[in-house]
């Protein structure tokens, strides 16, 4: 079997295969066409190339690749996705996968990357002379296997009691705290402009990396989670305390997971955390949906992480020389 490229223009004709090659394998909802292909929309250059293994209608293997510079090629990695865009079955190794990719593509091409892959879902492959492996990040989950009762009852005392003395005194002081989880694609706009502004008068507006619902990183996260919203797989939830939002998360899920991809809160408040208290919340609430399995944070392990969970596990790259000299 071979590769076959395509213009990155050519994606949507091939979503249904790239869908079922998901279904088949990794079953990742950010791997979803719906997802990869609004990134596309949104973040791509235009010069990426769709490729496809084996048989186009049955692929064995897909992915999308982008040139980085002379001789380097990397699979299409857009912040917004925690996972790069490559799909296989185990019908091959993805070193060779990968070795046959570098030899169909166009001009000379010396090394692929294969970037933030996760091992859960594709087994770290052993280092050789051709092939190595790189560290990305090390990522938190919470895997649903117990009531919530217990699962809370294994949390640190002191989240457990600085969570219960905040709400004791929001309620002592008459704040009316309301958890709302949006679901509604018509509602998706609305949501992700007030996550936005949110996000605009904290930290990361300085950075500039706030979502912002005129840029491209808003239309993106409106476009996808409204078509996420309409197959019943989008989620943004929001806190309140009285009528202000104090925080938002923006998830979808997929199989059995619910992944958060982003979070935002009022930096503006300090005796109280709204994010932790929407979380303990919502948690209580997914525990109690019997088709999740789990929850992933897909980010970088911060302390707040440890709080919540201690499953933890390290990402990583691979990166396929075309020959083993250049390892």
């Amino acid at each position: 079997m071979d590769w076959t490229l395509y213009p990155i223009q050519e994606f949507n004709t091939h979503r249904d295969q790239w869908d079922q090659l998901n279904q088949k394998t990794f079953q990742a909802p950010t791997l979803n066409s719906a997802f990869v292909g609004s990134t596309l929309k949104h973040f791509s250059s235009g010069d990426e190339k769709l490729a496809l293994y084996g048989n186009p209608q049955r692929p064995a293997a897909a992915t999308i690749v982008q040139k980085d510079k002379f001789g380097v090629w990397s699979t299409f990695q857009p912040s917004q996705n925690p996972l790069g865009a490559w799909l296989q079955d185990q019908t091959n190794t993805t070193e060779e996968l990968a070795k046959k990719l570098i030899k169909t593509i166009p001009g000379m091409c010396l090394i692929m990357g294969i970037t933030q892959q996760d091992p859960d879902l594709q087994i770290r492959p052993q280092q050789n002379k051709s092939l190595n492996t790189i560290d990305y990040i090390t990522t938190a989950r919470v895997t649903i296997d117990d009531s919530f009762e217990n699962y809370w009852a294994k949390r640190g005392k002191n989240l457990r009691q600085n969570l219960r003395r905040q709400l004791n005194r929001l309620r002592k002081e008459q704040t009316e705290v309301v958890l709302k989880c949006i679901t509604d694609a018509d509602q998706v706009y609305d949501a992700v402009t007030a996550y936005g502004l949110l996000e605009i008068a904290g930290w990361k507006n300085q950075s500039g990396t706030a979502v912002n619902i005129h840029n491209a990183q808003g239309r993106f996260y409106v476009e996808m989670l409204e078509e996420f919203c309409r197959n019943n797989q989008g989620r943004i939830y929001q806190y309140w305390y009285d009528d202000k939002l104090v925080s938002s998360e923006l998830c979808i899920t997929g199989h059995d997971e619910i992944i958060i991809l982003k979070t935002t809160y009022d930096e503006s408040i300090r005796t109280s955390s709204p994010t932790m208290l929407m979380r303990k919340e919502v948690f209580e609430k997914i525990f109690s949906e019997t088709a999740l399995s789990r929850i992933e944070f897909y980010g970088p392990v911060m302390d707040w992480h440890t709080k919540w969970t201690n499953d933890i596990r390290t990402m990583y790259h691979a990166n396929i020389c075309r020959y083993s000299l250049l390892s």
